[in-house]
C-alpha cells in the first residue's frame, strides 16, 4: 500500500470515528459516501478482519483495527522521520554555522579544529563572531549565534547547555622585580609558593569581565588579599610579554608558549585545585541538534590526524 494511500486511510477511518456515519465523514473528506465504503471494505477483505466496529454508536475500532491503526501510525512517524533523515543529510554539507569565540581563544584553539573540520564538509560555511565572552553569551542566547566556544561554564546562563571539554591549568611569571623570584630557576615547584605572597606581588592582570580575571578575584577574596594591580589590559599576549619584561606578576594558560629564561623570570605551575578553568562549547537549550551540529561538537573531543584530544589542549580565555 502506497505512503499516500497509508496517509489518507488514517484520514477516512479518524472521520468515521469522529461522525459514527458514513455519509458525514466522506461529506467532510470531500469525497462521496460509496467511494469511502468501498476502500473500507476492501481493506477489511485484504486484511479478512473488520476494522470498524458499527453495531454501536459511537463507532469504535476492534482490537484488529486498534493494531492496523497503530500500523498506520507507526509508518507515517517513520515515514516522516525518513524524510527528515535525508532532508538533513542533504543539507549537511551547504549548512551555515555561526560561532562565537574570543579571538586569543580562537588564535590557538581553530587551527586544531576547523581545517580537518572543513575538509570533511568543504561547503559548510563557519562564520566567527570573534568578541568577549559576555557579548557571545547574549548572541548565543538570542539565537544570533549557534555555538559558544569558552571557559568557566559555571558563571554561564542555565538557558544554555554546555558541553565541558577539560580542565585548563594556569601557570604564574615570576619576573626578577618579584621577592619570590628565584636566581637561575626556569620552573619553580608546584606546590611550594604560598598562594597569598604570590596574590600580594606587584599584579598585571586581564580586565574584569575575563574568565581568569573572575578566578584571581575569586582567589583575592578567599584568601583576603587587596591586589596590587600595576596595569590591566584585554590582551593576554600583552600582560604575558609585560611580566617576562619584569613589570610584575601575571598569571597565563599552559597552552599560552612561555620560553625559559631563568635569569629574567621563573615560572610557577599553580595547583590546578587553586586555580583552573574548564573548556565548552553551548548551544541553546531550545536547539535541536542537526547530524552536523553533533559532528562539529565532536570534532572538538579529538583530531584524528594530530590525535590531539582538545580538552587537553589547556587553550584559555583571558
Amino acid at each position: 500500500m502506497s505512503q499516500i494511500n497509508s496517509q489518507n486511510i488514517l484520514y477516512y477511518i479518524d472521520a468515521i470515528l469522529k461522525y459514527s456515519n458514513y455519509g458525514k465523514a466522506a461529506k467532510s473528506l470531500y469525497i462521496s459516501q460509496p467511494y469511502l465504503t468501498q476502500v473500507i471494505k476492501r481493506i477489511e477483505k485484504q486484511l479478512d478482519c473488520q476494522l470498524i466496529n458499527r453495531s454501536d454508536l459511537p463507532y469504535r475500532l476492534t482490537e484488529q483495527g486498534k493494531i492496523y491503526y497503530e500500523f498506520l501510525t507507526t509508518s507515517e512517524n517513520q515515514y516522516a522521520k525518513l524524510i527528515h533523515e535525508i532532508s538533513a543529510a542533504k543539507n549537511t554539507d551547504s549548512q551555515i554555522l555561526k560561532v562565537g569565540i574570543l579571538p586569543s581563544l580562537g588564535t590557538y584553539l581553530l587551527p586544531l579544529l576547523l581545517p580537518k573540520f572543513l575538509e570533511l564538509y568543504p561547503n559548510c560555511k563557519i562564520e566567527l563572531s570573534e568578541d568577549l565572552p559576555e557579548k557571545n553569551e547574549k548572541y548565543t542566547l538570542n539565537g544570533e549565534l549557534d555555538f559558544w566556544i569558552g571557559q568557566n561554564s559555571r558563571n554561564i546562563s542555565p538557558i544554555l547547555n554546555s558541553i565541558v571539554l577539560g580542565k585548563n591549568s594556569y601557570s604564574a611569571i615570576i619576573p626578577r622585580s618579584s621577592n619570590l623570584y628565584q636566581e637561575g630557576v626556569a620552573t619553580i615547584k608546584e606546590g611550594t609558593l604560598d598562594i597569598k605572597s604570590l596574590l600580594s606581588q606587584n599584579l598585571i592582570l586581564t580586565r574584569k569581565g575575563s574568565s581568569i580575571r573572575s578566578q584571581i578575584d575569586q582567589l583575592l577574596s578567599v584568601y583576603k588579599v587587596s591586589p596590587k594591580i600595576v596595569l590591566e589590559s584585554t590582551e593576554i599576549y600583552t600582560i604575558r610579554k609585560l611580566a617576562m619584561n619584569n613589570l610584575g606578576v601575571t598569571f597565563i594558560p599552559e597552552s599560552l608558549r612561555v620560553d625559559s629564561n631563568p635569569s629574567q623570570y621563573n615560572i610557577y605551575p599553580l595547583p590546578v585545585e587553586e586555580l583552573s578553568l574548564d573548556f565548552f562549547i553551548a548551544y541553546h537549550s531550545d536547539r535541536i541538534l542537526s547530524e552536523l551540529d553533533l559532528i562539529f561538537i565532536n570534532s572538538f573531543s579529538i583530531d584524528d590526524e594530530n590525535s590531539i584530544v582538545l580538552g587537553d589542549c589547556n587553550e584559555s580565555y583571558f
